[in-house]
């Protein structure tokens, strides 16, 4: 490591940690960032999984969050190369004989894919993405009392219900379907309360910025995100893996886009007894089992949505999608699982040779389960895409060890930076005034680990480096 003394350090190069290091640089502070692996990004990263010329998102692949995100938002972004495309139908879901529910940009657009409940649908949804930009803050930021408190309310009461529950208003089985493939995004059991809160805060989204991809790959956004912070001045050191405070140069502060787990590895005696027992104590979701494919040709969906569609889910009814998330959180494993499905080479060319396409998928697991489940899930696809597997030219697929192997935040392949019940949605990864500093003076935890939790929009970042710099650095923001 260089001896230079920084204002801040930051462990990690996800979004969040690049977005502290952006907020932290924008200050005029003097600000390093240390990735282990050769390569910046985190979940945002792309690479040749397959043959060659088959660029494959790694982990993230679409990106709503990123797009809607207040922080990201705010940055240059498309002047240090990023582009986001958005797909023609977000995102649709099949059902059993031939037809599919959407979500597109526009609220009508999509209530007409609803059947009986699309009046219900408009009047539901409406009113929630007209107050998102007075309440996004608070949906994506720590527990505390929000700006504007009867927007907030209006969508917490809705929110806060089981998706179980919340489907019960629903009278078609479109609908149900479309809000239990949002509602799984949670990796939870649809029983579970906040379940509800993925679903609509997806929904919502979707209808305010779009669920785009990023032409050339995730890995874009991360390349987009680090060119703007060295412009500012940041530096970025690469190949260093970080397993003890004495690796790191001096900061006055110090950020940890990383688990609690690893946290505590590092750090953990520098804590209190209180909060090393809060941190492993924290409970980490279910994982995935994911599949990349190199495709000779388009994906034969049967319902012309999903062939013009960037995101497709994967499941069929809501009763079906239900019981399958039910399987996975009681530790089994389903035979018709729910598949969240992508195909981003539809939309840019860049990603495949000329006339051949990628796919993208993932199934849930129990964490840390090594069982195969590539016919269950190419099972599914070929349910809705009959002749699928005859387009298969390759494929790549990667269990829980290996995406905790690829990157150690990801704990028995849990995506999410830990369980988002409850009992964790504002309260990760402890039970504290502020989620993002630690007990130890100085050391800030920054990744999806923390409020809001996973999903690829920075806002752990930003807030950890807003608490730090107020602390730290006596500037308010």
């Amino acid at each position: 490591m260089p001896n230079t003394d920084y204002d801040a350090v930051v462990v990690g190069s996800g979004p969040n940690g690049l977005a502290a290091a952006i907020l932290l640089q924008q200050q005029g502070l003097n600000v390093l960032i240390i990735e282990g692996k050769d390569v910046i990004g985190g979940g945002m990263r792309s690479a040749e999984l397959t043959l060659p010329g088959f660029i494959h998102d790694i982990c993230s692949a679409v990106h709503p969050m990123a797009a809607a995100s207040p922080f990201l938002g705010s940055l240059p972004l498309a002047d240090y190369g990023l582009r986001y495309i958005d797909p023609t139908v977000l995102a649709a879901h099949p059902l059993d004989g031939g037809t599919a529910a959407a979500l597109y940009k526009d609220i009508g657009q999509t209530a007409e894919t609803l059947g009986i409940d699309r009046a219900y649908y408009s009047d539901l949804i409406e009113p929630l993405v007209t107050s998102w930009p007075d309440i996004v803050n608070d949906l994506l930021g720590p527990f505390g009392f929000p700006k504007h408190p009867w927007k907030y309310l209006g969508f917490g009461l809705k929110a806060g219900l089981p998706a179980t529950l919340f489907s019960k208003r629903f009278k078609g089985k479109e609908l149900k379907a479309l809000f239990a493939g949002m509602a799984a995004h949670s990796l939870l059991n649809l029983d579970q309360l906040t379940t509800s809160a993925i679903a609509l805060v997806l929904t919502m989204a979707g209808h305010r910025s779009g669920w785009p991809i990023v032409e050339g790959g995730s890995q874009q956004l991360a390349q987009s995100m680090a060119a703007y912070f060295c412009a500012l001045g940041g530096k970025i050191e690469t190949g260093i893996w970080i397993r003890s405070l004495a690796q790191l140069p001096k900061a006055r502060a110090v950020f940890f886009d990383i688990s609690p787990k690893q946290l505590l590895a590092i750090a953990g005696h520098r804590f209190t007894s209180l909060y090393r027992k809060q941190l492993s104590r924290y409970r980490y979701g279910a994982g995935l089992f994911k599949i990349d494919w190199a495709l000779s040709e388009p994906v034969p969906f049967i319902a012309e949505s999903c062939r013009q569609a960037g995101t497709i889910h994967i499941g069929n009814t809501f009763e079906e999608i239900a019981f399958s998330e039910k399987l996975v959180a009681q530790g089994r494993h389903p035979e018709k699982p729910f598949v969240l499905f992508a195909q981003q080479s539809l939309f840019d060319a860049s990603r495949a040779p000329k006339g051949k396409q990628v796919g993208w998928g993932y199934c849930h697991v129990p964490n840390g389960s090594t069982k195969d489940m590539t016919e269950q899930i190419e099972n599914q696809v070929e349910r809705y895409a009959p002749g699928f597997r005859d387009l298969i030219l390759a494929r790549h697929i990667t269990n829980t060890e290996d995406l905790e192997n690829y990157n150690p935040n990801y704990i028995g392949g849990d995506v999410n930076g830990g369980a988002l019940d409850l009992r964790q949605l504002f309260t990760r990864p402890a039970l504290r005034f502020s989620p993002y500093r630690t007990s130890a003076k100085g050391l800030y935890i920054c990744s999806a680990s923390t409020p809001p939790g996973g999903g690829v929009h920075g806002m752990g970042g930003f807030h950890a480096a807003k608490q730090a710099l107020k602390d730290i650095f006596n500037i308010t923001i």
